[in-house]
């Protein structure tokens, strides 16, 4: 594999790694499958596109489209818990009429293409000419991202929204709103989701209202990659391997590319890829880097009933 493959899988692995914390704080924070993430990321995508278009700022551009996912994020929770729909058939939903939004957004159109508009790429270029500049940009956005969600979590609002995941029984017996955190968090989940979607149509310049499909999937398989290679020991560590994951998933992709295999069977790679990475979901323990203390007894203790720790 060429180096300008593996520069180019790792930019996109970048900007990948914020969906994938998306995709992290619905699916393990909130222990909630949503499957809004293949409309929101167009969603995201088509507003950053148009604010560029019409010669506004690139960095209002990601931030609307951030709001735009948090929108769309929103509707999905407020047909779960107020319309008491499943959340899998309410993110289906919402993915589903987000396709004709989407295509109101972009004003009709099935494409978009920003060559001769300005993106944040573009103007990071000339402060740091190279050819590492959009390397260099696509981490400093993921690191203010992580660190931004790391805070966040780690808030009495965070703590109350993961324990809501973990035994939401137990947060309404405590007098939270569990609704108002599914809210919260299915709205901040489609918020990054929509933010890598702005992030993605400024990088290649083009956006097309078809190209979300199976982004939960790679979301999804960034997440499960991730920890069962580099562990879930804490919160920290945990949305950097969410992150690495996605690079990890991103390069494999490259390669499969650039060992001959036709784009025509890359669904097919993308979901061998995710079969892979459930399968290590269950031997996580075998795959981590981490070392569990080892438990010895002799024959003649296992006899006496007794159990002596080396």
């Amino acid at each position: 594999m060429t180096f300008a493959a593996i520069l180019g899988s790792v930019e996109l692995g970048f900007i990948y790694a914020v969906m994938a914390l998306g995709v992290f704080l619905s699916f393990r924070t909130l222990n909630t499958p949503d499957l809004t993430v293949d409309g929101s990321i167009i969603t995201g995508a088509a507003t950053s596109a148009m604010i560029c278009s019409i010669g506004w700022s690139p960095i209002l551009a990601l931030g609307l489209a951030f709001v735009a996912g948090c929108l769309a994020g929103s509707i999905t929770a407020l047909m779960n818990t107020r319309l008491k729909i499943q959340p899998l058939l309410a993110g289906i939903l919402v993915m589903l009429g987000l396709y004709s939004i989407n295509l109101r957004i972009m004003g009709g159109k099935s494409n978009m293409a920003l060559i001769k508009n300005d993106t944040i790429y573009k103007s990071f270029e000339t402060v740091f000419p190279g050819k590492y500049s959009s390397l260099l940009l696509g981490l400093l956005i993921l690191i203010i991202v992580t660190i931004c969600l790391y805070l966040f979590l780690k808030t009495r609002l965070g703590f109350a929204l993961r324990a809501t995941g973990d035994n939401e029984d137990m947060v309404k017996a405590s007098g939270i709103n569990s609704n108002l955190m599914r809210l919260i968090g299915l709205a901040v989940s489609n918020g990054l989701v929509g933010l890598a979607g702005g992030m993605l149509v400024q990088y290649q310049s083009f956006v097309d209202v078809g190209m979300g499909v199976g982004m939960v999937v790679i979301g999804l398989a960034s997440v499960i990659i991730g920890e069962a290679i580099f562990g879930t020991k804490s919160m920290g560590r945990r949305l950097i391997a969410v992150s690495l994951g996605a690079i990890l998933y991103r390069l494999v992709i490259a390669f499969a590319l650039q060992s001959g295999m036709p784009s025509n069977d890359l669904k097919l790679v993308s979901a061998v890829i995710v079969t892979i990475a459930l399968s290590t979901g269950i031997m996580g323990e075998k795959l981590t880097f981490r070392k569990k203390p080892k438990e010895s007894f002799s024959v003649r203790d296992k006899e006496k009933g007794g159990v002596k720790h080396a």
